[in-house]
Parts: C-alpha cells; sequence; structure tokens
C-alpha cells in the first residue's frame, strides 16, 4: 500500500470520553489519507469491478453543549476506487460552513438532535427545526458527475469529487438552490432520466416541498406539499411516472413545539399516509392512500404495475420503544436506534390509482434496514434487495441479507463477532445482463483487529463469503449511508491512465 497523511483535523474530545457512538466502533477519525494500491487480504480484486463506493460517516470533533446524538457528527465521505483490478482509498472531512466555525472556535457551537435549538450558542443555522450544524454526515450520491452529501434535517447539499473526496462547496444549481429550507436526506437518481428527485421540510407551512434537477444540473420542477403539520419525512421514493412521498403519524409533538422542544412522538390511531405526484405534478396532482400506522425511515425501490404504484420500504413495528428498563443507560437512551426494538422488516405497499385503495404484505419476518438495490433498476420492476441486520440494542450492523421479493427468499451473511459493516452498495459487473450480476460492497469496523477492510461481496451469492478484501489505513468510524458510481459515469474517469495513482495529486 502506497500511503500518505494529507490532513489532520484538531480534535478536543476528552481521552477519557465514555459516550458509545463516540468511541469503540464509533470512534471518530481525525486523520486524512491517501491510499494507493490497497493490500489484498484475501481474495483478487475483479477486473470487471470499475467505479468508486463512497460512503458518509459521523466524526466528531468536539465534545457536545450538552447531550451527543451520533447523527450530530461532521461529515467525512469515504472512498474505495476500483480499476483494472487495483483499488485506491480517501477520505476526507466535508468542508461545511459549520465545521469551519467550529474548528476556529475549537468548540461545539451548535446543539444536536437530543439538544434544543435554544442551547445553541449561535443565533442561526441549519436544519428544519433551525440553529443546528449542518453536519451534511448522513447521505452521499453522484449527480451529474458529482458526489453530494446531505444532512438528516435538511440543509445545504456539499459538492465533493467523487475520486478525491474533496470539497468543491455548496450545491447552487445556478442561483436556484432552496437555501431557505434546504434538501432533506436521500435525493433520489433516475440512471434513466440523470434526474435527481428530492424533499425539505420544514415547521413553517406548507411543511414540505418537492423537486426536480435535471441531467444538466438544473432545477426544473419545485412545488409545495401541504400537509397538516410539521413533520419528519426521511426519505422517499419514484417510479417511472411518478414521486412518492409521505406523511407518517410519527412527528414533533405540538405542545413541545411551542416551548421549543422537538420531541418525536408516535400516533398509532393514524394512518401513514403515502403521497404519489407525478413528476412534474404540484399540490393538486397529489394522490393520498391511507396505509397501517407506521413510520418508515428507509424505502428501497417502487414501480408502476399496471393499475398500481407499488412501493417497497421498512415498516417498523414498534416505531417509539418504550424504555422497559433493560440494559444500560446508554441503550436505554438510544433505544430509537435499536433496529430489534422499532423491528423494521421489508414490507410491499400497492396504491390502486383507480380505486385509490392501499394493500399492503409484508415480505419477510426478518428485521433488517438500509436497504440497497442495483441501482439500473430504480423506479422500475426489480427483485433484490439488499439491506443490513443489526446488533441487538445497538445501531451497529452486524450482519448482510439478500432479499429476493419475487420468491421471499434470502440469503444471509454474518460477521464475526465484534465486526461492524457499512450500508452495502450493489456495484453491477461491468457488462453484466442480470439484475444480481455484480459485486456487493461494504466497509467494516473491525474490533477484533482494531483495523477496517473494504470488502467485496458476489452479489448473485452473498453466503460464500468475501471475493475479496482490501485493508484500509486505519480503523474508521461506523456511520450511515454508502452509494456507488460506476467509471463511466464519471466524467474525468476515463482521461487519466490510472485513477488509483493520478487522482487527488
Amino acid at each position: 500500500m502506497d500511503l500518505d497523511v494529507v490532513g489532520r483535523l484538531l480534535s478536543t474530545l476528552p481521552a477519557d470520553d465514555d459516550h458509545p457512538y463516540r468511541t469503540g466502533p464509533w470512534q471518530p477519525q481525525t486523520t486524512e489519507w491517501k491510499a494507493d494500491n490497497l493490500e489484498v487480504v484475501q481474495g483478487e480484486i475483479p477486473t470487471d469491478l470499475d467505479g468508486v463506493y463512497l460512503r458518509n460517516t459521523e466524526n466528531p470533533l468536539h465534545p457536545a453543549i450538552q447531550n451527543y446524538h451520533p447523527f450530530d457528527g461532521d461529515g467525512m465521505v469515504h472512498v474505495v476506487g476500483f480499476r483494472d483490478g487495483t483499488a485506491f482509498y480517501r477520505n476526507r472531512f466535508v468542508r461545511t460552513d459549520g465545521l469551519a466555525l467550529e474548528q476556529d472556535a475549537g468548540k461545539s457551537l451548535w446543539a444536536g438532535l437530543a439538544e434544543r435549538p435554544s442551547q445553541s450558542l449561535m443565533d442561526h443555522g441549519w436544519g428544519a427545526r433551525t440553529r443546528m450544524k449542518d453536519a451534511s454526515s448522513t447521505d452521499v450520491v453522484v449527480h451529474n458527475g458529482v458526489a453530494l452529501t446531505s444532512f438528516y434535517q435538511c440543509g445545504d447539499l456539499y459538492r465533493v469529487d467523487p475520486m478525491t473526496a474533496e470539497t468543491l462547496g455548496k450545491e447552487t444549481w445556478g442561483g436556484t438552490f432552496p437555501f431557505d429550507w434546504g434538501v432533506s436526506a436521500h435525493p433520489k437518481i433516475d440512471d434513466a432520466t440523470g434526474e435527481m428527485l428530492f424533499f425539505n421540510y420544514s415547521t413553517e407551512a406548507p411543511y414540505m416541498n418537492y423537486g426536480v434537477v435535471d441531467a444538466n444540473n438544473e432545477l426544473v420542477h419545485y412545488t409545495p406539499v401541504p400537509l397538516p403539520g410539521p413533520r419528519l419525512p426521511h426519505d422517499m421514493a419514484f417510479t417511472e411516472n411518478y414521486a412518492i412521498l409521505n406523511d407518517c403519524p410519527l412527528f414533533w409533538d405540538p405542545e413541545g413545539l411551542a416551548q421549543g422542544a422537538y420531541a418525536a412522538r408516535f400516533h398509532p390511531d393514524m394512518p401513514m399516509r403515502l403521497g404519489v405526484i407525478p413528476r412534474r405534478g404540484g399540490p393538486d396532482d397529489i394522490r393520498w392512500f391511507d396505509a397501517e400506522s407506521t413510520f418508515v425511515l428507509h424505502w428501497v425501490n417502487a414501480c408502476e404495475d399496471g393499475d398500481e404504484v407499488v412501493v417497497d420500504g421498512f415498516f417498523e413495528s414498534d416505531p417509539a420503544p418504550a424504555d422497559n428498563g433493560m440494559g444500560d443507560k446508554w441503550q436505554r437512551a438510544f433505544r430509537f436506534l435499536a433496529n430489534d426494538r422499532m423491528q423494521p422488516r421489508l414490507h410491499r405497499w400497492r396504491l390502486n390509482m383507480v380505486t385509490g385503495l392501499c394493500k399492503e404484505e409484508s415480505l419477510t419476518d426478518t428485521i433488517s434496514e438500509f436497504g440497497m438495490m442495483n441501482g439500473s433498476h430504480a423506479g422500475q420492476k426489480y427483485r433484490y434487495a439488499y439491506a443490513a441486520t443489526s446488533k441487538p440494542a445497538w445501531f451497529l450492523f452486524d450482519g448482510l441479507v439478500k432479499h429476493d421479493t419475487w420468491t421471499g427468499q434470502e440469503q444471509h451473511f454474518r460477521f464475526e463477532d465484534n465486526v461492524y459493516g457499512s450500508e452495502s452498495a450493489m456495484a453491477p459487473r461491468v457488462g453484466s445482463a442480470a439484475e444480481d450480476d455484480g459485486y456487493l460492497i461494504t466497509l467494516t469496523t473491525d474490533m477484533n483487529q482494531d483495523a477496517s477492510f473494504c470488502v467485496v461481496f458476489d452479489a448473485s451469492d452473498i453466503t460464500v463469503g468475501p471475493v475479496c478484501t482490501l485493508r484500509l489505513p486505519e480503523r474508521i468510524s461506523s456511520g450511515t449511508h454508502s452509494t456507488w458510481a460506476a467509471g463511466s459515469d464519471l466524467p474525468d474517469w476515463a482521461h487519466v491512465d490510472d485513477p488509483a495513482t493520478a487522482v487527488g495529486l
């Protein structure tokens, strides 16, 4: 491995920190690396794996004002690039405005998700609840050849070089970016059209907007989506002709909002509503469908099937688990991150555009989340969903599952004890024809070896174990979302002889 340190950021976290989401598998990084010719510790790098795997992680640099939430950490993008049987690695902090100001101050300036906005030391900020730091640490997608990082509760989108991980500045869409509301995590990319679909939300009416950015990176559609009040939507889906938005019955308690508190409450007596809007539609075009009460954090895919819009996502059996007195104080405080408590399972909703009725069914008994699929089938009929299983009581991924949505069959792979994975990404093999003809890629945090690895599976059969395992320069923090971009979708990829050694110079 050819290795260079290219940067370090100052951290003021205490050496005796005991917060479980700032230590152990969640211990933040402060070093930025440039690593070429990654060491292959098992197997061989496939020569028909061509492109980049990108992953966003939370890496806090300073103690919280009072209570730290793992989604408060500053964004760091990790890139593992594959070309001609070799691989390289880059990681860089996302240079947000909030990061720069807190580095200058040497401390946290904004309240996090577990704190009231009034605790912020700044009178301005970002997010649907305002006065938060725009950490840009939740999601990452690639649109128009550039990676975009986003924040959990709306904020700026930051442009990131998908090969070097260097921040290129904020996205502006030629001056039309909705800086007042920002963009939520999980904008969606339609490979068939090159469009990016997104939404945002706020505590101010109409409470949600929906927009479309075309293949030329121009905002071509932006419309209000009136809701009954402030909501907490996190994800969306789309089909060839529609976008699917949601009004879930888990949202900030109105009485708390009046007192400046942002505590989410689940209302089991209210239905979940799914809104189907034509991709260039307005408020009057939205069709709302009532469904069983739940909260859906992440959707996998949607498609059209005759008169029906079919949507797959993770139905939570208990979106707001009560404190049962089990576990230590941290497990009890962060029970809303424990999938064994919320019990998300892959689920299907069929929305009949003629009758207005919704039919739904559970697709599996397996508890899993963070579903991914072959991006070339996004918005279309598909068969396979790849998801993560979780360590009981913790926000840690202990394995992978491949769901066959046609037959109900599943494949499982479990990491060794004390080894935790990342959200996987499906990378189609160059020249692939079948939907699962490709590779499943993830990054691991290995507490046994105090190391991290990039692990590549055959997407057609994950049970046989890794095709290859690559060592990263140091153990990385656990985190949230990832994506895959084929080399053919990166404008500069073909203009250098060997991107594994040429990028980032």
